[in-house]
C-alpha cells in the first residue's frame, strides 16, 4: 500500500519508517525545510533508537503536498497540538489552564482537504494528533471535503523508542467516521502487527488517548508519594514496597476497578485512605494524596445526589442497594448509604432496599408502593436482582452501572454513557 505522511517530524518520520518495514511504499512532506533536508542526508537532530537503521535503507519519497496526495492511499496526520512552554510542566502550573493548540492541525487539515478536493479522488486521512474530545468533529470536520474519508487513530508511544511501539503495541485505537475507510484501516494494519484493533466513536477514542497518558501520570505520582513517605518513615523503603504492589498483577496491575461507578467502599478502603490522609498531614508530605481521594469519592457522590434530585421532579425517590459490593450483604463503607445520607442533608426523604441485606421484597414493596405508582430509583449496587425489578410504567431508573436492561415503559438514564 502507499502510505503518505502530511508532516515528518518526531513522531511521523520513525512511524513512516516502521510502516515502511513492513513492505509499504512511503512518501511525505514537512512545513519544516530542515527536516525535510536531513531526510534527504540521511541524519536527524535527535536521538530514537532504530531510526538511524531504518533511514540507512529507507526508500522514502519526500513531495509537496500535491506529490504526497497523487501518491498515497492513506495519509497520516501527525500535525502536533502544541501547548505554549508554560504548561510544558518546566516552570510552576500558571492558575490559568487551556486547551491545547490546533492552529496548526487545522491549516494542515485544510490544505489537505483542498488538494484532495482538487485532485477529484476519495483519499482516507488518519488523524493521529493528540486532541481533546469533541475537537475533530467540531473543528476538523467541518472544514473537510466529502471526499476525505476520515478515521481518528492516535498512538500510544514513547519518544525514543517510536519504532518499536508502533510496531508491537498493546493495542490499536481507532475512532471510526467513515466505515468504509475503516474497513481499509483495519486490513492495512494487519500488515504491521498482530495486536487487537479496539474501534470506538472518534470522542471516545479522543478521550482514551489523554486519558492513557494522563492515568500514566497518575501511577508515577502515587509512586511518588509513596517514595516521600518512605523517606520521612523510618525502616520504609520505596522500592521493596512498590515491588510489592506491582505483585498484584490481578486487582491493582490489571483492569480491575477500571469501570465507571460508585465510589468504593467496604471495612478498608475508606477508613485507609482517612489513615493515610491523617499520616501525611503528620509527616508535612508536600501532596496529601489520599485527603484527595477521599474528596473526590464525596465530591462525586454529592454530584450523584444532585442528578437524581434534578430527575426527581415530583416521584418518590428510592435507592436501590446498600452493600458496598454486588451480590453482597455486607453495608461497612457503603457509598449507597453515604449518598442516602447527602441526600437527606438535603431534606429530601428517601427509601432504600436491598434484596441481600434486608430480603422481604413484598413488605417493602407494599410499604413503598413500588408496583403502584412511578417513581424514580437510583441503582447503588450492581446485584443481579435489579434487572428483574417491577419498574412501575413511567418511572426514571439512574443506573450508575450501565448494566440495566432497557424497557419501553421506563425512562433510563445510564450515567457514564451519552450515546
Amino acid at each position: 500500500m502507499k502510505v503518505g505522511f502530511l508532516g515528518l517530524g518526531k513522531l511521523g518520520l520513525p512511524v513512516a519508517l516502521a510502516i515502511e518495514s513492513k513492505g509499504h511504499d512511503i512518501c511525505g512532506t514537512d512545513i519544516s525545510n530542515t527536516t525535510l533536508e536531513n531526510i534527504k542526508i540521511k541524519k536527524i537532530n535527535y536521538k530514537e533508537i532504530w531510526v538511524d537503521d531504518y533511514l540507512k535503507n529507507t526508500k522514502l519519497q519526500v513531495f509537496d503536498l500535491e506529490g504526497v496526495v497523487r501518491n498515497s492511499d492513506i495519509i497520516f496526520v501527525p500535525i502536533q497540538t502544541p501547548h505554549e512552554e508554560k504548561y510544558e510542566g518546566i516552570t510552576r502550573i500558571p492558575k490559568e489552564r487551556a486547551d491545547f493548540n490546533y492552529e496548526y492541525l487545522i491549516k494542515g487539515m485544510k490544505d489537505l482537504s483542498n488538494e484532495i478536493e482538487k485532485q477529484g479522488d476519495d483519499k482516507i486521512v488518519i488523524i493521529i494528533s493528540t486532541v481533546l474530545p469533541g475537537t475533530v468533529r467540531k473543528e476538523i470536520k467541518p472544514l473537510l471535503s466529502k471526499k476525505v474519508k476520515l478515521c481518528y487513530n492516535p498512538f500510544f508511544i514513547a519518544m525514543g523508542s517510536t519504532i518499536r511501539d508502533f510496531l508491537h503495541p498493546e493495542f490499536v485505537l481507532f475512532g471510526v467516521d467513515d466505515l468504509e475507510a475503516y474497513k481499509v484501516c483495519k486490513q492495512f494494519y494487519k500488515t504491521i502487527t498482530n495486536a487487537p484493533l479496539y474501534d470506538t466513536t472518534i470522542e471516545n477514542a479522543e478521550l482514551i488517548k489523554v486519558a492513557y497518558n494522563t492515568l500514566i501520570s497518575t501511577k508515577i505520582a502515587f509512586s511518588n508519594t509513596l517514595m516521600e513517605l518512605c523517606h520521612k518513615l523510618p525502616n520504609t523503603n520505596v522500592d521493596d514496597v512498590t515491588n510489592a504492589l506491582k505483585l498484584a498483577n490481578r486487582r491493582l496491575i490489571s483492569g480491575y476497578y477500571m469501570d465507571g461507578g460508585m465510589g468504593d467502599g467496604g471495612g478498608c478502603h475508606p477508613r485507609d485512605n482517612i489513615a493515610m490522609s491523617y499520616l501525611s498531614e503528620k509527616l508535612n508530605i508536600s501532596h496529601n494524596w489520599f485527603e484527595h481521594i477521599m474528596k473526590q469519592r464525596e465530591n462525586q457522590t454529592e454530584w450523584l445526589a444532585k442528578l437524581i434530585i434534578e430527575n426527581s421532579k415530583h416521584f418518590k425517590i428510592n435507592i436501590l442497594g446498600k452493600s458496598f459490593k454486588s451480590e453482597s450483604n455486607l453495608t461497612l463503607g457503603s457509598p449507597a448509604i453515604l449518598l442516602k445520607n447527602i441526600l437527606q442533608e438535603k431534606q429530601k426523604q428517601i427509601n432504600i432496599w436491598d434484596p441481600i441485606v434486608d430480603g422481604n421484597f413484598e413488605e417493602f414493596e407494599k410499604k413503598y408502593q413500588w408496583k403502584s405508582e412511578p417513581q424514580l430509583f437510583f441503582i447503588a449496587t450492581k446485584h443481579d436482582y435489579f434487572n428483574n425489578f417491577p419498574f412501575y410504567k413511567g418511572s426514571i431508573v439512574i443506573d450508575p452501572w450501565r448494566y440495566i436492561i432497557d424497557r419501553e415503559d421506563i425512562k433510563l438514564i445510564r450515567i457514564g454513557d451519552s450515546k
